[in-house]
């Protein structure tokens, strides 16, 4: 079994999600956080599960899909996943702050 960790940076884009679908819904707010983490769950048994990062091309670094966000973890041990960033689908993934390392660098 893998341990699934939730970064730093993870953990505020999941609140700053929550914050702004509560504007609207503080139910549906709640069910949003819920399933990131449900999603996340099939990784401590199938670690692999997530395809690779496209614009990153690094095969420690993969991605779940759900609905409009990407959930994008960190191969770093076979006992260990990061969770690094919950990103919308629609931006760049240069504008994580997870990836700032990347900005125009490794990516085109």
């Amino acid at each position: 079994m893998v341990e699934v960790n939730f970064t730093d940076q993870a953990l505020t884009d999941i609140e700053n999600i929550a914050a702004f679908i509560a504007k609207d819904s503080e139910k549906y707010a709640g069910i949003q956080v819920k399933r990131f983490f449900d999603r996340a769950e099939i990784l401590e048994t199938n670690p692999l599960f997530g395809k690779i990062v496209p614009e990153l091309n690094d095969k420690s670094i993969r991605e779940l899909l759900l609905g409009n966000y990407r959930i994008i973890y960190r191969i770093v041990t076979t006992k260990r996943i990061d969770i690094l960033t919950i990103h919308s689908r629609f931006m760049l993934i240069t504008n994580s702050p997870a990836f700032k390392k990347y900005r125009k660098k490794n990516i085109e």
